[in-house]
């Protein structure tokens, strides 16, 4: 069984867990999953780890992501995407690129989104797009974003408006759909994307992804660049013993502070455990809460 990640370039027209399935048969393995969901008509970074790797994911939960996208204003759409059927249309073509370029201003920073009803959030057991697809819309609680960067260009001009070109970096949970369709109501009408790109997720971005029918093992980011982002601590082959054997490991043992978490490395550079210190009550003792070789 192979451990590691694979930063796939995903194709349209496929959902996150037919890629999920497709590397499963490329690796043959079944402990394969992926770290943040994308619409099947969208491309782009999708992260897919193997083995060992998915017991890590939850490190990757709060990764941030950016995406290019088509705006196209003047007409709302069932989904809010360019696949779903159009719902209104608002004659927007007096709308300029400096009232564009204020409206996607006011939307950068700290904001609240209402998730669509096309999204996978589960609201009573059950995920939102499954009760639309069953023409039944829900209460939705509206949940704080982080927009870090919104910015607009006019490219052309479509029926009812100008099309404008978008590039967004923001927080996970950030539904782009959703960010268009409030762009276009603070211009006085309605929107919709297509053409959605992911161009990175965290460390991960076009440069590293392989499209899919090229991935194979010369693909696979092994397990000691799984999180990079986290502080590596090398430990000597006492410590390394400890934590193969299932032993606790103190701060002390690691000779760092802090809240962590920690990449443990051994000898060689294998990865051996991403480390957090313990609660209140253990303060001497850590907890490997993840064995990882």
């Amino acid at each position: 069984m192979l451990d590691g990640l694979v930063v796939v370039d995903k194709p349209p027209g496929m959902t996150s867990h037919d890629v999920v399935g497709r590397c499963r048969r490329i690796f043959a393995q079944r402990r394969v999953g992926h770290a943040g969901t994308l619409d099947p008509d969208a491309t782009g970074v999708l992260v897919v780890a193997l083995g060992r790797a998915t017991r890590l994911m939850r490190f990757m939960a709060g990764l941030g992501k950016c995406y290019t996208t088509e705006i196209v204003l003047g007409e709302a759409t069932s989904t809010l995407d360019a696949s779903g059927d159009p719902t209104a249309t608002w004659d927007m073509s007096g709308v300029t690129f400096d009232q564009a370029e204020a409206a996607a201003k006011a939307l950068t920073g700290q904001i609240l989104q209402v998730p669509p009803m096309v999204s996978a959030l589960k609201v009573g057991g059950r995920r939102l797009y499954e009760l639309a697809r069953e023409g039944v819309e829900v209460e939705r609680a509206a949940r704080p974003v982080t927009i870090d960067r919104f910015d607009v260009t006019l490219t052309s001009r479509g029926p009812h408006g100008p099309v404008l070109q978008a590039h967004v970096c923001c927080s996970t949970g950030t539904y782009i759909r959703v960010l268009a369709d409030d762009l276009g109501q603070l211009l006085g009408g309605g929107a919709h994307v297509r053409n959605l790109r992911r161009t990175s997720v965290g460390p991960w971005g076009l440069d590293v992804a392989v499209p899919l029918e090229e991935v194979d093992s010369d693909a696979l980011l092994e397990m000691p660049d799984v999180l990079p982002w986290l502080e590596a601590v090398h430990v000597d082959a006492e410590v390394e013993r400890k934590v193969r054997s299932g032993r606790r490991v103190s701060l002390d043992d690691l000779a760092v502070t802090g809240a962590g978490p920690w990449r443990l490395l051994g000898e060689g550079g294998s990865l051996l455990a991403v480390y957090l210190p313990g609660d209140a009550e253990d303060a001497v003792a850590g907890v490997v809460i993840e064995a990882a070789g």
